[in-house]
């Protein structure tokens, strides 16, 4: 059974796992898409029932978060570790050879990050760059489908990004989308990532709002989702 987080599917996968799974994905010759909920999207898919289809829709689902690993567990279903779009985006290029299109950010970050990767992995060809900013989709499905990528970062911020890939997955015939928020910046090197022992600490969004103090505006929703799952879990043993 796969583990479910407030009527949220997750895949119960380690980061290599996940890398290995998502190459099985792109070797399918089909198109299908990836999606990374952390607490606040879990959170976001309880209002949005589109944006909870569109989750569930995916092919896999990866716990992005150090709330939803404690969530896992705590609803009984646990997953085995945090499982970051970032890093399975890492551990997935490490193995990756084929056509990489790059969606999402402000005007020239994503060619900046398209920069960055292929000189770090030179078995990846960028296919193609477009930012995030569009009115509609029918251009962008057109340049995807004219680009032929293998692998697609779609980085438009939640719910846009999961609701694009939802749609996406039918209109194209091939390749493999990944829903991963901010990633183009700290590929960019517009934005640091928090170090490392932040991260084995679990405090990577503890980090992020210290480095852009606006976010301290989304901070209700994460409290709002750890009492659902506490109310969850009181449910549970009710039962």
């Amino acid at each position: 059974m796969r583990p479910e987080v407030l009527g949220v599917r997750f895949d119960a996968l380690t980061v290599d796992k996940a890398a290995d799974r998502a190459l099985a994905l792109i070797g399918g010759g089909r198109s299908a898409y990836i999606c990374t909920p952390n607490p606040e999207i879990v959170w976001l898919c309880r209002k949005d029932e589109r944006l909870r289809q569109a989750v569930n829709g995916a092919d896999l689902s990866l716990a992005d978060g150090t709330g939803i690993v404690w969530a896992a567990r705590t609803l009984g279903t646990p997953v085995p570790e945090r499982a970051a779009g970032y890093d399975t985006l890492l551990a997935l290029l490490e193995r990756f050879q084929g056509r990489l299109f790059l969606l999402g950010g402000k005007p020239g970050v994503a060619r900046r990050a398209a920069d960055a990767i292929t000189g770090r992995y030179p078995g990846v060809t960028v296919a193609g760059c477009r930012d995030g900013y569009f009115p509609d989709l029918a251009p962008v499905l057109a340049e995807l489908g004219a680009a032929e990528p293998d692998l697609v970062l779609v980085c438009l911020g939640s719910p846009k990004q999961e609701l694009f890939m939802a749609a996406a997955k039918s209109a194209l015939p091939r390749g493999l989308m990944m829903g991963l928020g901010g990633s183009l910046d700290v590929l960019a090197g517009d934005v640091p990532r928090a170090p490392e022992r932040w991260r084995a600490a679990g405090l990577e969004w503890l980090y992020r709002l210290f480095r852009e103090p606006r976010r301290i505006a989304r901070m209700p929703r994460l409290a709002g989702f750890t009492l659902a799952v506490l109310a969850e879990k009181i449910k549970k043993r009710g039962s």
